[in-house]
């Protein structure tokens, strides 16, 4: 009785480990094969053809712009030439540049050499000579002399610097005094001149240098000495 009910338990176990096949996933099946060589061929499903890709237009292209010619096939060089004329119809050259006539062209070879020649250089040249003349030189003139002393030819003979006192002045408020007649001249340089031709710089009868130095209301001739110095 065991055996018998073994059998078919044995043979129910066996059917279930058996593996199933993998089903075909259709690719690679004949129907499949025909149906992608139909449409290759132009031929759709059920015998219905495919419709044919649209035709390229054959009508020729018009370059941009008003009145271009319109670009037709052909080689390769006749395109570019139709290429270069259409961009040269939609992008005009810009005007040339004027010429400016008041820059000097002097450094231009080619400009200069359309006006000269070795033979006019070499005529000029000796043009040139025949008019050079020799300036002798001269002895420098000399100061005309007005009878006023010369504050520059003092200056340079002084050495002393201002404020210095190299000469001896009496009396009293001579600062005031200086202060007072100094107010009287529009330059340091004619209250010099005053000074010198009144018995300076010994002597200072207008009151102009109350320190002694030799120089009148401030005359300063340090920069005499120093333009001969440099």
């Amino acid at each position: 009785m065991r055996k018998v009910l073994l059998i078919p338990a044995l043979g129910l176990i066996a059917g279930c480990n058996s593996v199933a096949p993998i089903s075909d996933p259709g690719f690679n099946t004949p129907e499949y094969q025909a149906q992608r060589e139909a449409q290759l061929s132009g031929q759709g499903l059920a015998g219905n053809p495919l419709a044919p890709p649209p035709a390229v237009s054959q009508e020729p292209l018009l370059a941009q712009g008003s009145g271009a010619a319109p670009l037709t096939t052909g080689d390769s060089s006749d395109i570019a030439n139709q290429t270069a004329a259409a961009l040269a119809n939609t992008f005009p050259q810009s005007a040339p540049v004027p010429n400016n006539t008041g820059i000097s062209d002097e450094q231009d070879f080619a400009a200069v050499s359309e006006r000269r020649s070795i033979e006019s250089d070499a005529a000029r040249i000796e043009q040139n000579r025949q008019t050079y003349e020799v300036v002798a030189p001269t002895a420098v003139p000399q100061r005309g002399s007005d009878g006023q002393p010369n504050i520059v030819q003092y200056a340079l003979s002084s050495s002393n610097p201002v404020g210095t006192q190299i000469y001896s002045r009496a009396g009293f408020n001579l600062q005031a005094k200086a202060q007072r007649n100094c107010a009287q001249f529009a330059s340091p340089d004619q209250a010099q001149i005053a000074f010198l031709s009144n018995g300076g710089p010994q002597r200072d009868r207008k009151g102009l240098d109350p320190d002694g130095d030799g120089y009148a209301c401030g005359w300063d001739p340090s920069p005499f000495r120093n333009a001969v110095n440099n």
